[in-house]
């Protein structure tokens, strides 16, 4: 009998079931969340098992019992959507999203406790006193886990960096941004003694066959606290020939920076300057970036020039290529461009040029751009209606007024002249079968734009006509859908959306053509004060030129490996950005706490409706802010609906809101209903 009763054991023994895997997601106030294939589980605060945000974690779905005894603990996360789905406990992690962890730095003898700066990071990393006696209390440090946290043991780990001196006022937020994105700030002794050492050199230049370019009448556009120039303008008429000449200059950093050199090896890590709320993080040392690579008005300078020659549509009947010594007239800002550009609105023709006066060389390269982008458009290129905010700060740091910049005719003259010159240079290079590194944009896939489809559906000028074509990715459906939805409510949400929509443009040393912009090849040419891939192009270009240096095989075979790190350093330095952002943002609407605002519906979840004000500035609105009751979600068209009233908010709906908190620590801004739409 007992053997006939294990043999009927092992009968029914079944495999183990594997548990659902996904991405833990904390929430600052202890909890998480967790999707699976099996759907989204929550995580009560005392169910975490030592996870950080980010980690891939495995878990086990909780009984009735113990998932209803978490849910008593979180109160909050009833509220924004914790009701209603499975609760969860985290079993163990298989992949850490974090290595090191950036905090303040407390002194408990013997320990030096991390207390992360991320609100989501509930564990604080215990060093020991004794191995970091130089630290100071307070200070903001980077430090590298050792021993991730369990249930009866803590985190410990190593201190790598101290990233400031003190971890609060009115930097420590961006330091904070600084360390936890890993950006150097620090030159290596050998690149600042080789940028310090750089010198001009004039007569060096022109024995060597660069062009005495300073009699031309040259001059800069740039941001009106930009300290770095690394492109020029210069606009001539050439009655002899018909033509216009459009100089394209550019800063000869390559000269400056040779392959593997102390500088080069320096930039080459950074890839890009990083260009944060409160400063900026030069990929160059500022005696290069800010000095003798700069475009400075009244200065000699070298440079790599572009001319381009144009007829009166705009189109290029040829062009040169060649380095040039040059000198800026005059530095303008983008608005000083504006304001001339309205005053010469009547200036044409060889009158124009023929003066001499800035304004009317500026009228004349406007007008060269609005053909040059109306010949892009016609060629497919998509021109999105984005809007860029930038947090004034006053001299402190603190912020002070948030300005929105929109394209305007100066900022139009000097992309359509840079997109030009990136062109010509591309094709240059890639007809001669020379090696380049290529600005890459690949049409966007058909499920990322037909996604788009059913809420596009819920606005009156979506025509089905233009449903296949969309998903199609034809350009001209693109430019057909921002038209008609530009000028009302939710234009600015529509090109918001198909931007997202689109694949990231990268670098590579192959041509794959520029879907946005509509070209067949493309680079990056015109910012190597700030560019990596720009100073490989520059040197590609030189070598073209003239011969190829040395180690110019190196270079070529390292070109893979440029894209690539330049492609990743960018999404880091962009991200950067715009968190610098986002935190001054929100320091400064703290002091708006309470006040109504027009905002526009921008995203749509289950348990919130994000909403973005017209500085751009975007924070949640939490379903128990709707009203008492059931909102079902629409997935497929992003709309919330009430069961019981049948109010609908969706994607584009501009609505009265009134700003409840607004939290630096997390970059966070939570609004509620204006009065009256409750």
């Amino acid at each position: 009998m007992g053997r006939q009763k294990s043999r009927g054991r092992r009968a029914t023994r079944r495999k183990p079931q594997a548990n659902p895997t996904g991405v833990l997601l904390s929430r600052a106030e202890g909890y998480g969340f967790v999707r699976t294939a099996e759907g989204e589980y929550f995580i009560p605060a005392t169910a975490m098992g030592g996870a950080f945000d980010g980690d891939l974690v495995e878990v086990a779905p909780l009984a009735r019992k113990g998932a209803e005894k978490g849910r008593r603990g979180e109160g909050r996360a009833e509220a924004d959507g914790g009701a209603g789905r499975p609760a969860a406990r985290v079993l163990r992690v298989i992949d850490r999203a974090h290595d090191t962890v950036v905090g303040r730095y407390e002194v408990a003898e013997p320990f030096g406790v991390v207390v992360p700066a991320d609100p989501r990071i509930p564990y604080d990393v215990f060093t020991l006193r004794a191995d970091y006696p130089e630290v100071p209390d307070g200070a903001l440090v980077r430090v590298r886990i050792a021993q991730f946290p369990t249930r009866r043991t803590a985190a410990m780990g190593h201190i790598e960096e101290v990233v400031a001196e003190e971890a609060e006022g009115p930097r420590a937020g961006i330091d904070l941004i600084i360390g936890r994105h890993k950006l150097e700030t620090v030159f290596s002794e050998g690149a600042l003694a080789e940028a310090e050492a750089a010198v001009l050199d004039e007569a060096g230049a022109l024995a060597a066959g660069y062009r005495d370019l300073r009699d031309r009448f040259v001059f800069t556009i740039d941001p009106a606290d930009a300290k770095d120039f690394d492109d020029a303008l210069s606009v001539d008429y050439l009655k002899d020939e018909g033509l216009w000449r459009l100089g394209v200059h550019i800063a000869d950093v390559s000269h400056y920076v040779p392959w593997n050199s102390s500088v080069d090896l320096d930039a080459r890590r950074r890839a890009t300057s990083v260009y944060l709320a409160d400063r900026v993080i030069p990929m160059l040392p500022e005696a290069l970036s800010n000095g003798l690579c700069s475009l400075a008005p009244d200065e000699d300078r070298r440079a790599m020039t572009c001319d381009l020659f144009l007829d009166e549509q705009g189109d290029v009947v040829r062009f040169e290529l060649y380095p040039a010594l040059i000198r800026s007239r005059a530095r303008l800002s983008y608005g000083e461009a504006d304001e001339l550009l309205a005053s010469a609105a009547a200036a044409t023709g060889e009158a124009a040029a023929g003066d001499g006066a800035l304004a009317a060389r500026l009228a004349a390269a406007s007008r060269i751009a609005k053909r040059r982008e109306a010949a892009r458009a016609a060629a497919g290129g998509i021109d999105f209606a984005t809007t860029e905010a930038k947090v004034v700060l006053d001299d402190a740091g603190m912020p002070v007024d948030i300005a929105v910049r929109r394209k305007t005719d100066a900022t139009r003259l000097i992309e359509e002249a840079m997109i030009l010159a990136n062109e010509t240079v591309a094709a240059f290079l890639e007809v001669r079968g020379f090696p380049c590194l290529y600005r890459v944009h690949e049409a966007p896939a058909a499920d990322a734009l037909g996604s788009l489809i059913p809420i596009f559906q819920e606005f009156p000028w979506f025509e089905r006509s233009m449903e296949g074509r969309l998903v199609a990715a034809d350009p001209r459906a693109i430019q057909e859908i921002l038209a008609a939805s530009a000028g009302r409510s939710e234009g600015e949400l529509v090109s918001s959306l198909l931007l997202r929509a689109m694949k990231r443009a990268v670098y590579r040393p192959v041509n794959d053509g520029h879907y946005g912009l509509a070209s067949e090849v493309y680079c990056h040419f015109t910012s190597p004060i700030r560019r990596y891939p720009d100073l490989v192009v520059h040197r590609m270009l030189r070598a073209a030129l003239t011969r190829r240096p040395e180690k110019f095989d190196q270079e070529v075979a390292a070109l893979p490996w440029i894209a690539e790190h330049s492609s990743d350093m960018e999404r880091v330095a962009d991200t950067a950005a715009r968190e610098s952002q986002e935190l001054k943002m929100v320091e400064y609407l703290r002091a708006f706490t309470g006040q109504a605002f027009s905002a526009v519906v921008s995203g749509v979840a289950n348990w919130c409706l994000y909403v973005r004000l017209d500085c751009t500035a975007e924070g949640v609105l939490p379903v128990r802010a709707l009203g008492e009751e059931y909102f079902a979600f629409d997935p497929v068209r992003y709309t919330l609906t009430g069961e019981e009233s049948g109010r609908s908010w969706r994607l584009g709906q501009r609505i009265p809101v009134v700003l409840k908190t607004a939290d630096p620590a997390t970059r966070t801004l939570e609004f509620a209903l204006a009065a009256g739409r409750s």
